[in-house]
């Protein structure tokens, strides 16, 4: 099978289960609304409690999810690049412990949801550039001075982190404990995310071929030409920037970010042309879906959605390491 219309067909079915996923959000639920129902409200047509539901409700969230899955799931993509870690994702380098201590601390301080996610993105970017300032060094940064930064700040954040949650009033835990796991339940609109995973993917593909050099090796993409140092710069501040967005609207989500780009390479290799559009697809997928379950498995009630991420990838990230094992005779 030629290999175009192989990346076509794999890029085909990924949005077909995108459309299914986003779809089976809006029918499932505490009130479950008909297939042709949900299609009318779409439309336009429907009534009063059906738009009030699918419309001002469901479709954001679902929305919302499948965006900052699909930042997540890019970021990874991009981080295991440039760290040249198969362990690599996006809250590696500290950036969803910044966003933590901003969101908590508008939480504590009685703010509303507008501030949060405000606060939230703006301890983002100040771990982002924390990370980057330190990682420099005298001798300019490398993939390893890099990680280490960042794991420290995710260390000295989740400590802040901690603290906040041991002063903080008793009335505001649940809300700082849901959206340390992962909260899409607050989402409200959801153009925002959407333009930012658009224009993350489209500041990435055009990079597609040097990063696919880059994959192989530092020595070699120099070899054949590459701006290394640039390109390795593009990508912390693109992959940072898409964390942030994600974590801003959906508070910290594990797993996607680590096993959506090993799944999709299992299926479509490790060319960056296709890798890269299928993440996002794929990482959408994931979280809608994820979702979905977390609001109708003990309905009313609502789990945080980053226990059902983690329920969902740990067991499928274990079976990727045995199944990459090295076995003995």
């Amino acid at each position: 099978m030629p290999t175009r219309r192989r990346a076509l067909l794999i890029l085909a079915a990924l949005a077909s289960t995108a459309v299914l996923s986003i779809s089976l959000a809006l029918i499932v639920g505490s009130m479950r609304i008909p297939f042709t129902e949900v299609a009318a409200t779409l439309l336009g047509g429907g009534d009063g409690v059906s738009t009030e539901v699918v419309r001002g409700l469901r479709l954001p969230r679902a929305l919302t999810g499948f965006a900052c899955g699909g930042l997540l799931a890019l970021a990874g993509a991009l981080l295991q690049i440039l760290l040249r870690n198969p362990l690599a994702d996006p809250y590696v380098l500290g950036i969803s412990g910044g966003a933590g201590i901003g969101a908590l601390l508008a939480i504590v301080l009685g703010f509303g949801v507008a501030a949060v996610n405000g606060l939230a993105f703006a301890g983002a970017l100040a771990a982002m550039l924390i990370v980057f300032g330190l990682a420099q060094g005298d001798g300019g940064w490398t993939h390893s001075r890099l990680l280490l930064t960042g794991v420290i700040v995710a260390a000295a954040s989740g400590a802040l982190v901690t603290l906040m949650l041991t002063i903080a009033p008793d009335d505001r835990l649940r809300g700082m404990l849901f959206w340390l796991m992962g909260d899409l339940s607050q989402s409200g609109d959801p153009q925002i995310a959407l333009g930012l995973l658009g224009a993350a993917l489209l500041i990435a593909l055009p990079f597609a071929r040097e990063l696919n050099l880059l994959a192989r090796g530092v020595d070699l993409a120099q070899a054949l030409g590459v701006a290394v140092n640039p390109l390795r710069r593009g990508v912390y501040f693109v992959a940072s920037l898409a964390t942030a967005a994600a974590v801003t609207h959906a508070g910290s989500i594990g797993f996607v970010g680590l096993v959506v780009p090993h799944l999709v390479r299992l299926a479509a290799g490790n060319d960056q042309r296709l890798l890269l559009p299928a993440c996002v697809l794929a990482g959408g997928s994931l979280l809608v879906i994820a979702d979905t379950l977390a609001r109708t498995l003990l309905a009313p009630q609502q789990l945080p959605v980053g226990v059902l991420t983690a329920l969902i990838g740990a067991p499928v990230f274990l079976f990727l390491l045995a199944r990459a094992a090295p076995r003995g005779d």
